[in-house]
């Protein structure tokens, strides 16, 4: 009786020493960080990739939890890419089923006023799971660029640079149809009706906005300029932007346009020909935009930077006005030794 009660006691120990191991490795908390890391899971890893990625973040004995519950639960075999949270508070089994499971942490992904399209592939492929030079490729390809109602010189008017909530390993497909429903949201109605009373496009809108933030980066100054713009657009004048022809240089590092540039050879070339390019520029600013539809009406014609460098611009009306205030500004460039 004795050794039957020995052999109870000895077994209920053994039974409690195993549920306290399994309560050790299963529910205390995954983390041995005291901030929330993320594990990014790709297409192509296995379970040894994913155990891998674990290794920096993960205490033993937590690990070898999630390794059991990965062994008995087939997990290998379905393995879902995506960027997953492990918070200091949770267990290895809450982050183990968030992982088998495919519920993932969103990225912020803050779309940039990228000046082309092989940067904002870049940035994209920085924060999600898409490589740089099939982004590139695609949005340089016209039927891509067709099946979103664009083409490979307008693309740049579908997106919005605002900050949005992705999944890691969203697809490029999903991600341009992401964009097609944000650039839809953006124009509403009230934004419509603007572009409709100045009779022009919202690709148009776009363009002579990407070319108006990159002529000067004050906010406050954008809708005089816009005016500006559209009164030549008007009269049938030239635009003579500069910044279009950095665009079509390529040279983006450009301080000052000379005389030889302005006769190359390129639709984006505004000194050479009327009318706005094929599409933006870069990828226009929400300030820009919204300069363009609430644009100051005024007669002037002609803009050129200030001789203070301050980034805004003295305007005119004549011609003759226009060619003083250029002279200011050459004059200032000079004395600063800027080519």
């Amino acid at each position: 009786m004795k050794n039957k009660k020995l052999l109870l006691l000895g077994c209920g120990l053994v039974a409690l020493s195993a549920a306290s191991l399994l309560y050790l490795m299963l529910l205390f908390p995954l983390s041995a960080k005291e901030q929330t890391r993320y594990v990014y899971i790709n297409d192509g890893d296995n379970i040894d990739s994913v155990y891998a990625k674990l290794d920096t973040i993960a205490s033993t004995m937590q690990k070898a939890g999630f390794r059991m519950l990965s062994s008995v639960s087939g997990y290998s075999s379905g393995i879902r890419s995506g960027r997953y949270a492990v918070k200091p508070s949770e267990s290895a089994f809450t982050v183990w089923r968030r992982m088998k499971n495919g519920i993932q942490e969103p990225v912020s992904l803050t779309i940039p006023e990228s000046r082309t399209m092989d940067r904002l592939a870049g940035a994209l492929s920085r924060k999600l799971m898409l490589d740089s030079a099939t982004v590139a490729q695609s949005l340089a390809n016209q039927d891509f660029c067709a099946a979103y109602g664009y083409d490979t010189c307008t693309i740049a008017a579908l997106f919005v640079p605002n900050t949005y909530d992705v999944y890691w390993n969203t697809s490029l497909e999903k991600f341009m149809k992401r964009m097609v429903k944000e650039h839809d949201r953006f124009w509403n109605k009230e934004r419509t009706e603007k572009a409709e009373s100045l009779g022009m496009t919202e690709n148009e809108v776009a363009t002579v906005a990407s070319i108006i933030d990159e002529e000067t980066a004050n906010n406050a100054e954008k809708p005089m300029i816009a005016g500006m713009y559209c009164n030549r657009l008007k009269q049938g004048m030239p635009l003579q932007a500069d910044p279009t022809v950095k665009f079509a240089l390529k040279d983006f590092a450009l301080r000052r346009i000379y005389h030889n540039m302005l006769t190359m050879d390129s639709p984006y070339n505004t000194y050479k020909n009327v009318g706005l390019p094929p599409g933006p520029i870069k990828i226009a600013s929400i300030a820009g935009i919204d300069a363009v539809l609430n644009q100051v009406k005024h007669d002037y014609l002609y803009m050129c930077a200030k001789e203070d460098f301050s980034g805004t611009h003295n305007f005119a009306v004549t011609y003759q006005e226009h060619l003083r205030n250029a002279a200011k500004y050459s004059k200032a460039l000079n004395e600063r030794g800027i080519k």
